[in-house]
């Protein structure tokens, strides 16, 4: 086994590599999905592509079993001003390697292929095994892994590769971002003319500030709102505003529906309320689900994570859990220990081996 490991650890890192030299931001990740598909067909693996999205099954497929989906993504975000490398070199030094990508989800994303090659020709598993690189994850985008699962055979369940310091993440935040507008009446401000469309958002910005949900996860904690943007069509300093925008981030437990959420909103404010989209759902894999009691077998602990991935796109139970760091997404000059990939193709092995 240590020798198998140290040559898919190896070659982890190089493909890695490899996909840190070709920028791949959300919508733009032709390159990498090129290289990924080139790479499984490579290895004698029918990949499938559709749009940017890379996706196989294991040589001995069998309909008749239950099928586990290995999933990560490809794409990233853009590089911040910060950076003092080039996100675009691989730079390998303290044992850490750098570029973008490489922690998110870079070191998921090979952690997880490798394993998919490894039990890729074994006869007489348990389940089948889909692997997928998948694109716009950064971004909730409908061309990423919704686009991929229409082209997938049905899938039982998900090991989901996000940096998460290998241990689970067996509950994840939905996120619902609201549009709301509070309706005025124009009038000159010298004047008692007009209703002031701003002093209403006001009160319903304090309700937001002030108001608790009943319900408390014990993995996710309670629902959190924050006013993150208001605005006012008018710039003029006399005039009393008819409209006053403001954007809420919604982060929901998984003790509430988006819908649920909505509802008491709605309730309770002024404003008109209306969320750009419900699709990004909280979501929970039971405690006694095989993959999180093989994960805990395996001496892992569990949390709720208050970040989301594609977890919340896949009508399937999923576990979160990848090597890497996610305080160290989105960082300047990104890395990824080597270490950690070895580790992460490790307990990927030894995760499924459980279960075949």
């Amino acid at each position: 086994m240590n020798s198998d490991l140290n040559r898919l650890q190896e070659e982890a890192i190089g493909v890695l590599a490899e996909l840190i030299k070709r920028p791949s931001f959300s919508r733009e990740e032709e390159q990498t999905a090129s290289y990924l598909a080139a790479f499984l067909s490579g290895k004698n693996v029918d990949a499938k592509r559709v749009g940017n999205n890379v996706f196989a099954r294991n040589k001995n497929f069998d309909e008749a079993k239950p099928t586990i989906f290995l999933n990560s993504h490809h794409d990233t975000v853009k590089p911040n001003s910060a950076y003092t490398k080039d996100p675009f070199v691989p730079q390998i030094e303290d044992g850490k390697l750098y570029g973008l990508g490489s922690n998110d989800a870079g070191g998921c994303l090979v952690s997880l292929l490798m394993t998919f090659l490894h039990f890729y020709e074994r006869e007489g598993l348990k389940y089948n095994l889909v692997f997928a690189a998948t694109a716009e994850e950064e971004i909730s985008g409908a061309a990423g892994i919704q686009l991929a699962l229409e082209h997938l055979p049905k899938i039982d369940f998900a090991v989901v590769g996000e940096p998460t310091l290998l241990q689970m993440a067996v509950a994840e935040r939905g996120l619902m971002v609201l549009d709301c507008k509070a309706i005025g009446k124009a009038g000159h401000a010298a004047r008692e003319e007009g209703e002031n469309a701003l002093y209403k958002a006001v009160k319903d910005i304090e309700w937001f500030a002030s108001f608790r949900f009943p319900k408390v996860s014990d993995l996710l904690g309670p629902v959190k709102t924050s006013v993150t943007v208001i605005e006012t069509e008018n710039k003029a300093h006399n005039v009393v505003p008819a409209e006053c925008k403001y954007v809420v981030d919604v982060r929901v437990n998984e003790l509430y529906t988006m819908e649920e959420v909505l509802s008491i909103i709605r309730e309770n404010v002024q404003s008109d309320v209306k969320p750009r989209s419900t699709r990004l759902k909280s979501s929970l894999i039971s405690l006694n689900h095989p993959l999180v009691k093989a994960g805990l077998a395996l001496g892992k602990t569990y949390y709720g994570s208050p970040t989301t991935s594609d977890k919340a796109l896949m009508p399937f139970p999923a576990l979160k859990i990848g090597p890497g760091d996610s305080a160290r997404s989105h960082s300047a000059d990104e890395f990824i220990y080597i270490d950690e990939i070895k580790d992460g193709i490790e307990f990927y092995i030894n995760l499924l081996q459980l279960l075949f």
